[in-house]
């Protein structure tokens, strides 16, 4: 399953299953802009440091509205840049919240990884999340409290302790209904997706939070800025440092590639802030 999305190893999250049928990968226009859909099992890959090992490792999850997942621009091109730094990288290919998959799948596939990563050895001096657009949601979910309403395996399951977060662009608590920016917002489809949302709102949920870079797009048509400030409050409320960066002109789903303006440098911002917090080092 490893070269499915070109990574260095693979594992099931849940089961022993032949990867065979796991998710509809569609790579028409090339990996790095590659696409999953359907997920029936989920997989987390890994890309090795391409340089000196930092002993490291950090989360990569990438976004598409939790109807499909952007697994090329906010994954893979995400992984091989984080690896040059010297990360042990996981792109986690997660199910999505639907009527197959329930509310909180995508929750419960982030925090197996998690605990795959610890357990394979891979994060001995420390375990990042890196999240953006609905990933950016999903990242933050991790470091909120798991719902006590929702029954599943992960429940009762702890999860290994986060070190450094990276969100961007991601629609924290305005799709929940009763926190919307946008007046009278309709419910979104499908309903499991709309309960996640109502359920997780990572702002005020969390409790206890690692340093945290988020950075977002100011005239966001997709996701408002004001997730960017409502993650920081309440990053910052939970006792962590917060590096924010708001780009004036930026569209929705910059990633890595979007070239021509400022928002191009903000990798370049992020590694200096991961150097700042000792978090390159060996």
């Amino acid at each position: 399953m490893a070269e499915t999305l070109a990574a260095d190893n693979a594992w099931p999250l849940w089961d022993d299953q032949p990867s065979e049928g796991a998710f509809e990968l569609l790579t028409n226009n090339g990996m790095d802009n590659a696409v999953v859909h359907s997920v029936e099992r989920p997989w987390l890959f890994h890309y090795r440091p391409k340089t000196n090992s930092n002993g490291r490792a950090i989360l990569i999850l990438g976004g598409g509205g939790y109807v499909e997942l952007m697994v090329g621009r906010e994954g893979v091109q995400v992984a091989r840049w984080l690896a040059g730094l010297g990360f042990d990288a996981f792109v986690l290919v997660h199910r999505f919240p639907n009527a197959k998959s329930a509310p909180q799948a995508p929750v419960d596939d982030a925090r197996r990884a998690l605990n795959v990563i610890a357990a394979e050895g891979y994060s001995k001096k420390g375990l990042g999340i890196c999240g953006l657009s609905s990933g950016g949601h999903l990242g933050a979910a991790l470091l909120a409290e798991y719902p006590q309403t929702w029954t599943s395996p992960q429940a009762s399951a702890a999860i290994p302790k986060t070190d450094f977060a990276i969100i961007g662009y991601g629609p924290i608590s305005t799709n929940a209904k009763g926190r919307t920016i946008v007046l009278n917002k309709a419910a979104l489809e499908p309903p499991a997706k709309q309960e996640l949302y109502d359920v997780v709102q990572p702002d005020v949920q969390i409790s206890t939070a690692p340093p945290t870079f988020i950075v977002y797009s100011g005239n966001d048509p997709v996701v408002p800025v004001v997730n960017a400030y409502r993650l920081a409050e309440g990053i910052t409320k939970a006792g962590a440092a917060v590096e924010l960066h708001v780009f004036a002109d930026a569209p929705h789903g910059f990633a890595l590639d979007t070239t021509g303006l400022p928002i191009s440098k903000w990798p370049n911002l992020c590694e200096a802030w991961l150097e700042q917090n000792g978090l390159l080092k060996a």
